[in-house]
């Protein structure tokens, strides 16, 4: 799948070095589980941003998207947050989050709860490649990759290729297919919880794909699918870590990325 991707693709890449004509004053979403669990990431998604030439925010104001509320069934108590985040980032260029789950929610889902976005919300590879139209960010991770597009950035954004070209540009990077990519992980939120015996076979069927790819680390565009394989592959002592996109685009020659999950 990936190969046939790459060959439809490759006339397209953007090999040009990013250089911000203006500055683009954009607004940081970290989303819940980034900002409690894995603040690293916010602070890569800041470091490449900032490399780009963005003047990068982060509203004190913002909370919740909402999403598990909405998701479990409380349509209720996800409306007002749904006002909040509308309140929060007005006035921005651009409102940038390292979760396609999260975009999802805001940009499909908050329109309906009558709280729609006053600022353009984008995934962070919607937003490097779209956007700041880069796809060479001048990062340097050599390492053996493999990439797992998360079910809400594929099917419900559909960022597509953006990723996998961001990553093909990355210096010192190998990146190698890996088999069902597109199959989900088995996380789903509170999927994982009421359905517990059933995530735990997809989980197990994404880890032996992850394995046998002979990748140093799997990386993907959400933490929390990451969170899930990566809690798996550590519990098996299998020696592939999980990392989010936005660290190894953050890591440089110059100032490595030391992934510390």
């Amino acid at each position: 799948m990936l190969d046939r991707r790459q060959r439809a693709h490759k006339a397209h890449q953007d090999t040009v070095t990013p250089v911000a004509v203006q500055t683009t004053r954009v607004a940081l979403f970290p989303t819940c589980l980034t900002d409690t669990l894995f603040p690293d990431t916010a602070k890569a998604v800041v470091r490449l941003l900032e490399r780009l030439g963005c003047a990068v925010e982060l509203p004190m104001d913002a909370t919740c998207c909402g999403q598990m509320h909405y998701n479990t069934g409380y349509r209720e108590q996800a409306t007002p947050l749904a006002g909040a985040m509308a309140r929060a980032f007005a006035g921005y260029d651009a409102v940038v989050a390292p979760s396609g789950s999260c975009v999802g929610m805001i940009r499909e889902v908050h329109p309906r709860l009558g709280n729609g976005s006053v600022a353009p919300v984008y995934e962070l590879s919607e937003f490097l490649v779209d956007v700041l139209e880069v796809t060479d960010v001048r990062a340097y991770f050599p390492h053996r990759v493999t990439y797992h597009p998360t079910c809400h950035s594929l099917r419900l954004l559909g960022v597509g290729d953006r990723p996998l070209r961001l990553l093909r540009a990355v210096r010192g990077l190998e990146l190698v297919e890996l088999d069902e990519a597109e199959s989900c992980c088995g996380f789903g939120g509170t999927f994982a919880v009421k359905n517990a015996a059933t995530s735990t076979a997809m989980l197990t069927d994404k880890m032996w794909n992850v394995l046998g790819t002979g990748a140093e680390f799997v990386t993907a565009g959400d933490n929390s699918c990451l969170m899930h394989i990566g809690g798996g592959l550590s519990r098996t002592r299998s020696g592939v870590r999980a990392v989010h996109l936005a660290e190894i685009l953050a890591s440089t020659e110059e100032e490595p990325w030391v992934v510390t999950r």
